[in-house]
């Protein structure tokens, strides 16, 4: 049987069951909020539990995971967490998938910011001038790393990085760049919206940084059929519709 088509008679089947309600208890990427937010009010909608996400950075929340922390489900914006979490005998076993993509984008303050030409050449460092650029902890925020990645391969990290506000997560990033506290700003395609005031002036280079990968596993300590539907949902028809519609590249 098809896998979508058996993930879907398993949900109809915990749809028939008149089980009491349920928590399901999710850690996952900051990134991800708009896209699984929906996706959860959907759920939770159709089957009565509960949903509870944790949002952050995928280096404290693999950490938090690790030290003891109740979570059911983890989705990091980077494969490296989700391994520290599973070397740390935390995943269910058979229990883990890539889910989706991103792409890594350079933002400027404002909704009429000129193009950036993303080059070994370009004086980034003259074009923040007295600001800084805001990007997610280099050390522990995906983000930030695939962002430091991509600046040394294109031989600018050196001149730009006195001058990086690193923050605790992607979105604190691109609030810096909205409200024009940082000029520029480097964080994910799907995080920007009009809204936001700011302007999408350049695309890394996909070779320039690690694919940019958001794994999502079922954790050992879930104990829940909720759980385990949940952790269905995130691969069905519909919340690939979802994430796509916020620009996520779907792998799974």
């Amino acid at each position: 049987m098809p896998r979508r088509l058996a993930l879907a008679f398993a949900l109809a089947a915990s749809l028939a069951s008149p089980a009491r309600a349920e928590e399901v208890v999710v850690f996952a990427a900051a990134s991800l909020k708009t896209a699984l937010d929906g996706i959860a009010a959907e759920f939770q909608a159709e089957t009565g539990h509960k949903v509870t996400i944790s949002y952050g950075g995928s280096g404290a929340l693999a950490k938090q995971i690790i030290d003891g922390a109740p979570a059911d489900i983890f989705i990091s914006a980077a494969v490296n967490w989700m391994d520290a979490v599973d070397a740390a005998g935390l995943v269910a076993a058979a229990k883990r998938r890539d889910l989706v993509g991103n792409r890594l984008v350079l933002v400027a303050h404002g909704t009429d910011a000129p193009a950036v030409a993303l080059s070994r050449g370009l004086d980034l460092a003259g074009l923040i001038g007295s600001g800084r650029l805001a990007m997610g902890l280099v050390d522990a925020v995906p983000a930030g790393q695939y962002g430091k990645a991509a600046l040394d391969s294109l031989g600018l990290w050196q001149s730009v990085e006195p001058l990086v506000a690193q923050v605790e997560n992607v979105r604190a990033a691109l609030t810096l760049v909205s409200a024009g506290e940082a000029p520029y700003g480097i964080v994910y395609a799907t995080d920007t919206a009009p809204q936001d005031n700011v302007t999408v002036v350049a695309t890394f280079p996909a070779d320039s940084h690690p694919q940019i990968v958001y794994p999502a596993a079922l954790l050992s300590g879930a104990a829940d059929a909720a759980d385990a539907a949940f952790f269905d949902a995130l691969s069905s028809d519909a919340a690939d519709a979802t994430f796509a519609a916020q620009g996520f590249v779907i792998l799974n």
